[in-house]
């Protein structure tokens, strides 16, 4: 069973936590909906590669990577999202899809985005589908010492910046005006 080593780990350590079964749970929103807590208290876990080499990024599950802000704030030439059948290996008692937020298990090291250590506690995979840990947050942090990130991630429906929607808006513009100049042909 996948969640064993982790509870190990987290028994080692000391660590409160509670483990529940639940119908499957393919994403981070499902496991949220499941279980019924808030998505910004779940842990999404993304296999990403920095500059050739593997590490975790782990945001809350409502949120969405900012490709160009996480480059700049990680000081990069190169971040992209990790191909699973690379990285499947490096997880070999997990379900892919299904990796926990512990990078000292697997030789990764861990970003976090901020807005989780803003949560009392938080909800993850325990590397299976049907299997998830609810821990304190604080717990969490203490153990896997994540770089936490103030920057990269964005929740979906937040506000755009103004100087982006005038773009966008002036582009919008553009295009109208291309349509209705070729409306005759």
């Amino acid at each position: 069973m996948p969640v064993q080593q982790l509870k190990e780990h987290l028994d080692e350590a000391g660590i409160e936590y509670m483990c529940l079964s639940h119908p499957p749970a393919f994403t981070a929103q499902e496991l949220a909906h499941h279980v019924k807590i808030a998505g910004d208290r779940v842990v999404k876990t993304v296999i990403i590669e920095l500059d050739g080499k593997m590490a975790m990024l782990v945001m809350p599950a409502t949120w969405r990577i900012r490709w160009d802000r996480l480059t700049r704030i990680l000081d990069t030439d190169f971040v992209d999202l990790a191909d699973e059948q690379e990285f499947q290996d490096r997880f070999p008692d997990c379900e892919v899809g299904a990796m926990p937020p512990f990078g000292s298990l697997f030789d990764m090291p861990v970003y976090c985005a901020e807005a989780l250590t803003r949560q009392p506690e938080l909800a993850f995979a325990a590397g299976s589908h049907t299997e998830s840990i609810h821990m304190k947050t604080s717990d969490f942090l203490d153990l896997v010492h994540p770089m936490v990130l103030e920057q990269g991630f964005v929740k979906p429906g937040a506000q755009k910046p103004a100087w982006l929607a005038r773009k966008r808006a002036a582009g919008d513009a553009l295009q109208d005006s291309a349509s209705a100049s070729m409306a005759g042909y």
